[in-house]
Parts: structure tokens; sequence; C-alpha cells
């Protein structure tokens, strides 16, 4: 049976609702999904079904979007998020966990949320949907991949100033880093002994401790005594010749020390087409590789690519788990 990909909404004044259609119009039931949300957000003129379970979303799918209603307090207003809505927000993003956790829907998609929206509504305590995410599964550290048919790369750290990356940037961060990156290439990838190469902080990973002595001090010597039996981990690499074509295809991932290290070469080689994953959850979830776009928001424009790419990442990822 093909996998079944649960959608929470998001904030409804950003794009999410308007991308959910258009991602339904495109995929119907070559990649079966339901919205989690309140049908009246979504955009006027598309063809909609509510459904009790999801397993009645499957016979829908090709001429309706299955949607799982939740009643939001207030309406919608494109571009103006409403702290009124924050719990209901939450509400689709715990449920969605819920229903994969208990087996009734195969993976999880998340479209954008707006953490001041939330924060102003709610009393959100996370910095984001991966930290919720995590907490509601009980885990202490799970671990942020961007992916597309390109590239996959993993930040180390995260969403923290540049000047606080060395000190935050730990040998048991790091390594738990790349094991949980391992892990989730195997499990939920399929690839038997992932190949994992592993950035250098510094410019020219250190060049011999002249730019830097963390790669000499602490970085190579975890990565040499890492056990290759399961995985092959090499670095670290100088990070400026990572990422060309020759080079990426040496390896499954790369983990890099820091966002920007990450994210730029994934957003400049296939903007449109990343796809962000959460690995380290006992469940598959994928998100678009964007925010709210309050700024586009109901005006038809928004390009539904990334969610696109995330459902259909989701359910290659069922497929090989």
């Amino acid at each position: 049976m093909s996998a079944l990909i649960a959608l929470s909404c998001g904030d409804p004044a950003g794009i999410g609702p308007e991308i959910a259609a258009k991602a339904w119009s495109e995929l119907r039931e070559a990649c079966p999904f339901f919205y989690i949300g309140d049908a009246a957000h979504l955009p006027t003129g598309t063809p909609v079904q509510r459904i009790g379970t999801p397993a009645e979303a499957r016979d829908i799918c090709a001429t309706a979007l299955p949607v799982l209603q939740l009643d939001f307090p207030a309406p919608n207003r494109p571009g103006q998020p409403d702290p009124a809505n924050a719990p209901s927000v939450i509400d689709a993003i715990e449920t969605g966990v819920a229903l994969v956790q208990s087996g009734a829907a195969s993976a999880l998609c998340t479209a954008p949320i707006h953490k001041k929206a939330l924060i102003d509504g709610a009393g959100f305590a996370y910095p984001g949907h991966t930290e919720f995410l995590a907490a509601l599964a009980g885990k202490k550290r799970v671990v942020m991949m961007l992916a597309s048919d390109q590239l996959r790369v993993v930040p180390a750290t995260i969403h923290i100033p540049l000047s606080r990356v060395p000190s935050e940037l730990t040998p048991d961060l790091l390594r738990e880093t790349i094991a949980i990156t391992a892990e989730g290439l195997r499990d939920q990838f399929g690839i038997a002994r992932p190949r994992i190469a592993v950035a250098g902080l510094n410019p020219h990973a250190g060049e011999g401790g002249k730019m830097g002595h963390e790669e000499l001090d602490w970085i190579a010597p975890l990565i040499a005594e890492l056990p290759n039996d399961s995985c092959v981990v090499t670095g670290p690499h100088p990070a400026d010749t990572m990422f060309h074509a020759a080079a990426r295809d040496r390896y499954d991932a790369a983990v890099a020390m820091y966002h920007d290290q990450a994210l730029i070469p994934i957003k400049t080689l296939d903007f449109d087409r990343g796809v962000n994953v959460t690995l380290g959850l006992p469940f598959i979830r994928t998100s678009p590789d964007h925010g709210t776009a309050l700024d586009i928001a109901g005006q038809g424009i928004a390009t539904p690519t990334s969610l696109i790419e995330a459902l259909k990442l989701a359910q290659r990822m069922t497929q090989a788990s």
C-alpha cells in the first residue's frame, strides 16, 4: 500500500494553504496526503472533502483534497498572522505527530509556522518546528538535514550567532550529529553503508594550524576514532572545495559546522527543491525549505515546488524504511 502523508497546515496567514492546494492539484493520487487544518482557509475553488479518519483520504485524493478538519477560531487574513489561531496551529502539529506515531499516517510533512504568532497567542516555548517535534517525541537531540537530488547537508550548529559556534561545537555534539545522520541515511534513505563528509570549521580546514586549531586539536582525531563498519566518515575537509559536482559524488551527506556553511551550497544548487528533513525522530518528518512568505500570501503566486518535493521525499523515505 502506498504511503499516506499527513500535512499540518502551519500558519494559515502564510502561503501554506495556497501551496497545499497547488501540491494536491499536481500530485493527487500519485502521492496521497491529507491536510490537517481548517478547510475554510484553503483558496476559494479548491476541491475539498472533509474526512473523519486518515484512511478515508486514499480514495478521495484523485478528486479532492482530503481535510482532517480543525475549526480555527479566527478567519484567515493572508499576510496577517492572528495569535488567536496559534493554539489551533499547534494542535495541527500535535495531531499529525499522534497520527504518525499510531501508524494511521506514514509520515508527517509540516507547512511553515510563524513563531511570533505562536509565542504571542500560545506562549510557544520552542525555537521552531524541529525542537517542538523533538519534545513531542521525547528526544533530546535531533538533526536538521537539508536534502535535494543534488545534495544532502547537515549543520551541526544551527540558529546561533557565528561568534558562538566555536564554543557550542563540542566533540559530543559533532559525534552525535554524525551518528544520527548515519542512522537516518541507513534507516530512512535506504543507504546500507553511508558515506559522510565532515567540513572543517576554519578556512582550508585550518591549513595545518595556520588558520585555526580545532581541526588538529579534536575534529580530525574524533573522525579518526569513529568505527567504519556501518558508515564511512571522512574529513575534516575544506568547506570551499566540498560542494562542486565531483566532490559531491564522493559522499551521501555532508556535515557542516554552522548554518550558512550548510545552507548556502544547497540553496545555491537547488533553491526551489530543497527539503527540510528531521533525523533522529521515531517517525519521518519533512518540510518545505522556506518560511510563511507573508509578503506574497494570498496572491496566488507562491510556488509549491518545495512542498511537492517534501511530500514526494516523505513518500520515498517510507518506502526505504
